[in-house]
């Protein structure tokens, strides 16, 4: 599945759209243009970055369906690649090109409403997303206590691990705490007589964000931490949970058990990576990719710092929300009502029984969605046994912090993390730049 790589750099202009606020409240004040007739009807755009293979395909699906049975209201999809995807809404949005639904990645959402590009969704629409979704999904879609649109691909945080490798370094199973992580790490790993790594323990990539931050993130919220303070004006990761996770990434990197300039995504299914913390998209990556050694494989939840400690990982993900300038913001909002909580029948564990069609699109292409009803009924008993830890993970991950200034934060701390593997910063100088520089961004009069 899509991961959140580097973005380009962040506008930080205001556009001003002179929409009353009572039809931004609503959402559905707008009149609809057009006879309502077959050979007239109203046409709404999507864009989102499903702009090849089989995610193209698998949104298009359901969007062949709409169209082939209703004749009032057509939907027109639109894609970009992901690098260019928040880029393309914000320079769309100023030239009045802006489509009437969008598909954002969540970080963005504080960005996009403050912007004024997204619509706060109509109560009955707001209820029903409150209704089927998990907490972590409704959280990442919202915006100051507002949702903003129905949560769609939705990731948790695991641990990877290779079975092989820890059986022959006589480890029964995956490390629970960090203490059992650490010597698994070590025990794992190999270098030749020149030095060079073969077997990384645990896997650290400067590779993209998702893997930098993403995983420093999720063992950031299983020490009990956080990123971005309560208000989101300040970053909290100078505290005694973010000073642990930095400590942990420190020692796995002088003590050899990590390299970073390894990209883990090719060398994990080589077998030169004992342990990595990933996103679950990238089970359905690993399995066509590694044949018949996918069976050394396995899932399980992030390590706690001690036994005992109260489960926590990183979430992240996507949504689809109505454009605040769409001039047909009911039918948008109906079209998204359809795909994402009407039930249809489905085929699970050799029964019927129904799920979304967003569950069903998302699941095709081996990703989860926010609706653990959905994830359950589709991956059945049948599934691959790998996906259960990140659906489980639903239940306690937190999500992305997404304030207006979260994607300029979340580069200045790939930036400072990729200086303490490095060497360039110690512990101490990580944590205070981060802090000084994260927090001029996120308190920033956006």
């Amino acid at each position: 599945m899509t991961r959140a790589r580097r973005t380009h750099g962040l506008s930080r202009r205001h556009f001003a759209l002179a929409l009353p606020s009572a039809l931004l409240a609503s959402g559905c004040t707008a009149p609809y243009k057009g006879t309502g007739r077959p050979g007239d009807p109203i046409v709404l755009t999507l864009l989102s970055h499903y702009a090849s293979g089989e995610l193209k395909a698998a949104l298009q699906g359901p969007v062949d369906e709409w169209n082939a049975t209703h004749d009032r209201i057509k939907v027109q999809t639109k894609a970009v690649e992901f690098t260019d995807l928040l880029t393309t809404f914000m320079v769309r949005q100023a030239a009045g090109q802006g489509a009437d639904i969008l598909h954002p990645y969540c970080l963005w959402a504080g960005q996009l409403v403050r912007a004024g590009v997204l619509r706060p969704a109509p109560p009955e629409h707001a209820e029903e997303i409150r209704r089927g979704y998990g907490e972590a999904a409704v959280r990442s879609s919202s915006v100051g206590g507002r949702l903003y649109g129905y949560p769609t691909e939705m990731q948790t945080y695991a641990l990877y691990y290779n079975k092989r490798l820890l059986r022959e370094a006589g480890i029964d199973g995956p490390p629970r705490t960090w203490r059992e992580l650490e010597e698994a790490a070590y025990r794992t790993s190999r270098r030749d007589r020149y030095g060079n790594t073969l077997v990384q323990g645990f896997g650290l990539s400067t590779y993209d964000d998702s893997t930098t931050v993403g995983q420093t993130l999720a063992l950031l919220n299983a020490a009990g931490g956080t990123f971005v303070s309560a208000d989101g004006r300040s970053t909290a990761i100078d505290s005694p949970a973010g000073r642990a996770v930095f400590d942990l990434e420190h020692r796995l990197v002088t003590k050899g058990a990590s390299a970073p300039g390894v990209n883990v995504y090719k060398a994990f299914p080589s077998g030169q990576v004992a342990m990595v913390v990933s996103a679950g998209w990238w089970t359905g990556s690993l399995k066509p990719l590694m044949g018949k050694d996918y069976r050394d494989v396995g899932v399980a939840p992030l390590p706690v710092p001690e036994t005992g400690d109260r489960r926590a990982t990183l979430s992240t993900g996507f949504m689809l929300g109505v454009n605040a300038a769409s001039e047909h913001p009911c039918a948008a909002w109906d079209f998204l009502r359809w795909l994402n909580t009407a039930k249809v029948g489905v085929k699970s564990a050799k029964k019927v029984t129904t799920a979304t069609r967003m569950s069903s699109l998302q699941v095709s292409v081996g990703s989860l969605t926010g609706r653990a009803d959905d994830m359950r009924t589709l991956l059945g008993e049948g599934g691959d046994p790998n996906l259960r830890p990140f659906l489980d993970a639903l239940a306690y991950a937190v999500p992305e912090p997404n304030v207006p200034g979260a994607q300029q934060a979340k580069s200045l701390l790939r930036k400072n993390i990729e200086a303490l593997w490095t060497g360039q910063q110690s512990v101490d100088e990580a944590l205070r730049t981060t802090r000084r520089q994260v927090d001029q961004e996120v308190s920033r009069a956006w």
